[in-house]
């Protein structure tokens, strides 16, 4: 007589209990979004009675694969570490690669030499794909890991490159959505101060407020418009250089949350009351700003939710090559407080 059998169950296996093919049944294990919510509740009910465990090592020796996601992110320490929206992309990030069951590298850098130890390391030898948070237009890496044939996946919107996936919020309506709320509380001198132009996020939400100026018939003249780099830093010099230049503004939309928070503080400064004689809207929904004061109105998107959609587009180009180019927009929502 022969006892139970010891061998493990296989993919093929889940997958036919879960009654799809074997390609969606990676693709719910593996974490990816793109897979009907059916799909998805028949392959896990499969791996939990059947007891499917995926062999990590067998699959990298079979599939020439690392399992080893790295996440390269070209700005500063100080930024990465100082805003809340990094922290909550690497989250998200770090959540889906490791429900997967590989490895995330994090790799800090704002240098890119073909020479450098990174970029050697950038190879399938190493990894089996490669996340890029945080583009600036000059960065010319991407192009060179398309170039290698490796799986990229950028946060957010590329500038001067195409073909590349990317994850991205909808920039150009949020902004429409935080400057038309400000006009619709009668706000007529509207600022803005926008973020760096060599960054999709920085033009399309400069886009988006010029747009709304344009439908509106409001005044949209240059000296309404002033520029940071997204640290709080740049908002306080922003807000300086618009109320010596337009002394009678009503209201500011920053690019994004710390921007806004350093406004908040010059305003408080020169003795402006907000939301009373300036409104302020930011962009982000960073915790930041409930805590502001006063709390600012800003417009939501979820950093988390954008890595883990990022994770997902990777692991479908490390399955099928020929996914690479795909790209997912999430959308935004206005949420109101006290600065309007």
């Amino acid at each position: 007589m022969s006892g139970p059998s010891t061998s493990q169950p296989t993919l093929e296996q889940v997958a036919a209990l879960a009654g799809v093919g074997r390609g969606t049944a990676s693709r719910v294990i593996n974490g990816s979004a793109h897979v009907s919510e059916r799909s998805r509740q028949a392959v896990l009910t499969a791996v939990e009675e059947l007891g499917y465990v995926p062999n990590q090592a067998a699959r990298s020796l079979a599939r020439r694969r690392t399992d080893t996601v790295a996440l390269v992110i070209s700005e500063s320490e100080d930024r990465i570490f100082g805003e809340p929206y990094f922290a909550g992309v690497i989250r998200g990030i770090s959540a889906a690669v490791s429900a997967s069951q590989r490895q995330l590298v994090l790799v800090l850098s704002q240098v890119h030499d073909p020479s450098s130890p990174l970029e050697r390391y950038l190879s399938r030898q190493h990894v089996d794909g490669v996340l890029l948070l945080s583009l600036h237009g000059e960065d010319p890496l991407p192009a060179r890991l398309v170039a290698r044939r490796l799986p990229l996946v950028l946060g957010g919107r590329p500038v001067g490159l195409t073909g590349v996936s990317y994850v991205d919020v909808g920039n150009v309506d949020g902004a429409r959505q935080g400057v038309e709320h400000l006009a619709d509380t009668g706000r007529r001198r509207i600022a803005t101060i926008a973020g760096p132009q060599d960054m999709a996020a920085g033009q399309d939400r400069l886009t988006g407020y010029r747009d709304v100026l344009s439908t509106r018939g409001l005044d949209a003249g240059a000296e309404l418009v002033a520029y940071g780099d997204f640290s709080q830093h740049s908002g306080q010099q922003a807000m300086r250089e618009l109320l010596d230049r337009v002394p009678d503004l009503d209201a500011v939309f920053a690019a994004n949350d710390p921007m806004a928070a350093g406004a908040l503080q010059v305003l408080k400064e020169r003795g402006r009351r907000v939301p009373d004689d300036v409104a302020v809207v930011g962009f982000d929904d960073a915790p930041m700003a409930q805590f502001t004061d006063p709390p600012l109105t800003s417009v939501h998107q979820s950093p988390e939710q954008m890595g883990r959609e990022m994770v997902a587009l990777l692991f479908e180009q490390v399955d099928d090559a020929a996914a690479a180019g795909a790209s997912t927009v999430l959308s935004t929502e206005l949420v109101r407080r006290a600065s309007t």
